[in-house]
């Protein structure tokens, strides 16, 4: 399929605004409009625009008497028909909206937009409780009548358990599927991963339990219908967490690799992970939300000031051998962005490492300069993405990348509360906030995490806490001392082990998306 302009006769190129198709155009300033008399159509004396084939995402027939066919399909007309452009609307950088215009004249090569990468059939779960409970609502109204319109037939699963998704990914027939779409937050998305993956090396014969094993990827991508809490995934890949945008980025075919995690203990598979690991911090805080469901969306602010408040450093090894492939850096300024060079061309330099290691090289990687750091941390994050959301529009690495293979490493060493904060606030503006002395950044392909228990963890310090910070500190050792570990977030979920060991998959999965577009250059013409 064609992604540039559609190459046809000049007078095709020209748009009258009349109902008739519909077609899709990212919100930024592609169109090129002429004025003129306004009378004569298909002509340069009419509004006219040119429009690629790949945004196109449906035609309606129409005849002199303005009657339209709705067939769904691109095809030879011997009647005048239209299609319908996204414009540009509140000046948004990555929401996509849809319009109608007309095209006054058949062209035979307009069947071209039809290609393999477009989904006919879908699979979708939808999670009637993530977020606000809103996933059923947000579907139906904004998702489903797109849908229809792009003629995309569907099979919708309404969860109602945890894991479900997961299930039926092992047990059904995905073969008649051209992609599977989850209609809710991080944790929707998580276990359709995890379905899809797990399922792919089943078929495969690949066991994943073993840490080593090269993972084969899906041919199936993965469709995000916002509908979460913080929606980080979403946020991340698109650059906004619009329904509307997301279901178009579906509609068109837009495909983009992501990078995969995999998190072990002991030659077992834990979780994957695709957006934050994080141990001490954002485990302590996961960890203590998770007690507290029952006050809904606000545990998270909750329970984040009793964890910034306790204050708790947790000593340990990290390992890790760095991603030399990288063409990028974490402290680069250089975000991920549709199109992005530094993860196309750190796939290849990878690519070209595993052929090394093909030819009898492959032990060469495990002596090949492993780092240690022993220390107290109060934060270990990975980031396999930016992480951005709403709140944090940067992220937690804001030039981490979706698909280098490679994943950020961020150690927070133990520091004052002070300090802490002022490298937590840096997560909601566009300050450097890897410049502190007390942070340490990396991008690595694996790391490994060993916890040191201490012995500091006893009554006569509890009771010490509770006394000075009352109840927020009651379930935790005396601030600001050692507790003995803490649990990993992985994804939002929960991993009680401390000691892990991580893998940075390249590309494993990938999504109906096209990465976070860049600004438009303001065309002085328009």
């Amino acid at each position: 399929m064609r992604n540039g302009p559609l190459t046809v006769p000049r007078s095709v190129l020209w748009v009258k605004r009349q109902r008739c198709a519909v077609c899709l155009e990212p919100a930024r300033a592609l169109l090129r409009w002429w004025r003129s008399p306004g009378t004569r159509p298909c002509t340069p004396g009419a509004d006219a625009c040119s429009v690629p084939v790949s945004e196109i995402i449906a035609v309606e027939e129409t005849d002199a008497h303005g009657k339209h066919s709705a067939s769904g399909r691109w095809q030879k007309m011997e009647k005048p028909f239209a299609f319908t452009e996204i414009r540009r609307q509140h000046q948004l950088l990555c929401a996509w909206i849809w319009a109608e215009h007309c095209l006054c004249e058949a062209c035979p090569c307009l069947h071209l937009w039809l290609g393999s990468s477009r989904p006919k059939h879908l699979l979708v779960f939808i999670n009637p409780f993530g977020g606000k409970g809103q996933g059923k609502r947000i579907y139906e109204r904004k998702v489903a009548p797109l849908f229809t319109l792009a003629s995309i037939t569907t099979e919708i699963i309404i969860t109602d358990h945890a894991n479900q998704a997961k299930e039926t990914l092992y047990e059904i027939n995905i073969d008649s599927y051209d992609g599977i779409v989850c209609v809710g937050g991080d944790g929707m998305f998580s276990e359709v991963l995890h379905g899809l993956i797990g399922r792919t090396q089943r078929s495969a014969g690949i066991d994943p339990n073993h840490s080593k094993a090269v993972l084969v990827p899906s041919t199936l991508r993965i469709g995000i219908i916002p509908a979460g809490s913080t929606d980080c995934v979403c946020y991340s890949t698109v650059g906004t967490n619009d329904a509307e945008t997301s279901a178009l980025h579906i509609i068109v075919g837009d495909s983009l690799a992501m990078d995969v995690s995999s998190v072990h203990h002991n030659n077992t598979l834990l979780r994957y992970s695709v957006s934050l690991l994080g141990y001490g911090f954002y485990g302590d805080l996961i960890k203590d939300s998770e007690k507290k469901r029952w006050m809904g969306l606000i545990r998270y602010d909750f329970s984040g000031l009793k964890t910034f408040l306790s204050h708790h450093c947790y000593e340990g090894t990290v390992s890790f051998l760095p991603a030399q492939h990288t063409v990028g850096s974490p402290r680069d300024r250089k975000p991920c962005r549709a199109g992005c060079f530094v993860c196309r061309q750190s796939k290849q330099q990878l690519e070209e490492e595993q052929k090394k290691a093909s030819y009898g090289l492959e032990n060469a990687e495990e002596v090949e300069e492993w780092q240690v750091i022993n220390g107290k941390f109060l934060a270990i994050n990975a980031t396999n993405m930016s992480c951005a959301c709403p709140r944090s529009p940067g992220g937690l690495s804001p030039a981490a990348h979706l698909g280098d293979g490679s994943s950020d490493l961020i150690l927070i060493r133990k520091c004052s509360r002070f300090n802490f904060l002022r490298f937590l606030v840096r997560h909601t503006n566009q300050y450097d906030q890897f410049d502190f002395t007390f942070v340490d950044v990396y991008r690595v392909k694996k790391f490994q995490f060993t916890s040191k228990p201490t012995e500091e963890e006893d009554s006569n310090l509890k009771e010490r806490g509770k006394q000075r910070f009352g109840h927020i500190c009651n379930d935790s050792p005396m601030c600001g001392l050692s507790a003995s570990s803490s649990s990993w977030n992985c994804d939002g979920e929960i991993l009680h082990s401390p000691t892990i060991e991580v893998r940075v998959h390249c590309q494993l999965v990938r999504l109906f998306a096209r990465g976070i577009e860049e600004k438009p250059k303001r065309d002085p013409h328009s």
